[in-house]
């Protein structure tokens, strides 16, 4: 998969994910020995198919000819071709060092974000500052974040190419990542270790904002929900509290507290839904609440059957989830 910018059918937010396009020190670093690997490894193919080539036009048998001469036991000869290996996998070695050191230093004392896999999304929860979002992750650019990763069912592993290196999560077993962008953008991330029915549909987006934009964002997130703006929407927040829905959902600033499922608090500031399966609007919020297992078969939310009203309802209060 390295070395290839390929398609995956994503929101038309974020329709490719990039593998060739770095934008953050770790990922310059991984791609940077991607490159100088590729050439030692094509200048080592170039040199012995050019030697077989060679041989067989070179040395091809002719009518009348005897066996070429052999060079069987020349101490000479066995000590280059042993030596230049060594050489090359020693500069191999030397260089994987390097990146390994520039891509993946120890973890900070205290991770910026603590970032957890379930089936089949991903919670982010900022210890220094309390906010908790899911499936759309906020960073300053241009500063490295500490990131531990950990897991609530099986493993999972967490990518964006663009900015860092995988990692993959695993129940019980946190692991540390840092995350960086080099300027302001969103970036595609996806689970690339396959974790069930829904794996394919695990996409996160990483967001690098300007250092005031970053500090504006995780002011907003603290805020709690507003109180619903008018009566339809009054409604649909009792009926989230009459259901099972606050059993999985927390809203602060509500009764719901509940950290099964993601926290809707702001949920209609994110850009995905679904963990990426359709785009935040209106009308696939309502496609989820009426059934959302046409739109993620799989996902862990079952279908309540509710009212076209009821939909109405609790769309309305969704959305002024800002």
């Amino acid at each position: 998969m390295i070395g290839l910018q390929f398609l995956i059918a994503v929101s038309p937010k974020a329709s490719t994910l990039k593998v060739l396009d770095p934008q953050s020190p770790q990922a310059h670093a991984i791609f940077h020995l991607a490159i100088v690997a590729g050439i030692i490894f094509a200048v080592i193919f170039a040199i012995v198919a050019g030697m077989i080539v060679y041989a067989l036009m070179r040395c091809r048998w002719r009518e009348g000819e005897g066996d070429p001469k052999q060079v069987a036991g020349n101490t000479t000869v066995e000590i280059v071709w042993t030596l230049i290996p060594c050489l090359i996998v020693v500069a191999l070695f030397a260089l994987t060092w390097q990146t390994m050191g520039a891509s993946d230093p120890p973890p900070a004392p205290e991770p910026d974000i603590v970032i957890t896999g379930h089936q089949w999304w991903w919670e982010a929860h900022y210890p220094k500052s309390g906010v908790v979002t899911a499936n759309e992750i906020h960073i300053p650019a241009g500063r490295p974040f500490s990131i531990r990763l950990e897991s609530a069912d099986v493993l999972h592993e967490f990518w964006v190419p663009q900015l860092a290196r995988k990692m993959t999560t695993v129940p019980g077993h946190p692991n540390h990542i840092w995350i960086e962008s080099d300027h302001p953008g969103t970036f595609l991330g996806v689970c690339s270790e396959f974790c069930g029915t829904e794996h394919a549909w695990m996409h996160f987006l990483i967001v690098a904002e300007t250092p005031e934009q970053f500090q504006a964002w995780e002011k907003a997130q603290l805020t709690p929900a507003a109180a619903p703006p008018n009566d339809s929407a009054a409604r649909g927040l009792a009926l989230f509290q009459q259901m099972s829905c606050m059993n999985c959902h927390a809203i602060d600033g509500t009764a719901a507290i509940a950290g099964v499922g993601p926290n809707l608090t702001h949920f209609g500031s994110r850009k995905i839904l679904g963990a990426g399966v359709v785009d935040n609007t209106r009308e696939n919020l309502r496609r989820w609440l009426t059934d959302p297992q046409e739109v993620k078969p799989g996902a862990k939310m079952p279908n309540f059957k509710f009212t076209d009203s009821q939909v109405t309802e609790l769309t309305d209060y969704i959305e002024t989830l800002q």
